[in-house]
């Protein structure tokens, strides 16, 4: 495992915020605001999955921008659209899979990957007869807010050594 570790981050790969996305309610429409508000231990502030402190590894949930045709090629639809896929932060730039369970900057906030972001029945009703299967392997990250801050479309996405480390 120690040989893994030091494979990664060997390159700084920097990924770019793309979309934003959040439902106040479960399974209520995606709002797709410019900025959200992270909150440590918690989530996103006003969305339905933000609870009290450390009772979720999910609190934020990530997908890559470019496994969106992807999908949507499985689908036969022209396109997939973010907030179809229930997502809450689209990056780009980025292998997600490196961050599964790193720690990673994004925006003005600390995140922690807890594992992969498996999909839920829920997208055969937003994708159509065959969005579970299509998002198999596609539904990117989740993870938890180690240090809160705003997030913007357009922030940066860092996962690199310095930030798997205690100081910032």
């Amino acid at each position: 495992m120690k040989i893994v570790q030091e494979l990664l981050f060997t390159k700084e790969f920097v990924g770019r915020v793309e979309w934003l996305g959040s439902a106040t309610v479960r399974e209520g429409k995606m709002q797709t605001p410019d900025r959200v508000e992270l909150v440590t231990n918690q989530g996103i502030r006003g969305e339905h999955h933000l609870r009290d402190s450390g009772e979720s590894e999910r609190q934020v949930t990530l997908i890559q921008q470019e496994h969106l045709p992807v999908v949507a090629g499985l689908m036969g639809l022209e396109a997939a659209d973010p907030g179809a896929v229930r997502r809450n932060i689209v990056v780009s730039g980025i292998n997600l899979a490196a961050l599964r369970s790193q720690r990673f900057k994004i925006g003005e906030a600390v995140l922690k990957g807890t594992g992969d972001c498996a999909p839920c029945s829920r997208m055969e009703k937003t994708l159509g007869v065959g969005g579970y299967e299509a998002m198999i392997g596609h539904g990117g990250i989740t993870a938890v807010v180690e240090i809160g801050g705003a997030v913007c479309i357009g922030d940066t996405v860092r996962g690199d050594e310095s930030t798997n480390v205690q100081h910032f």
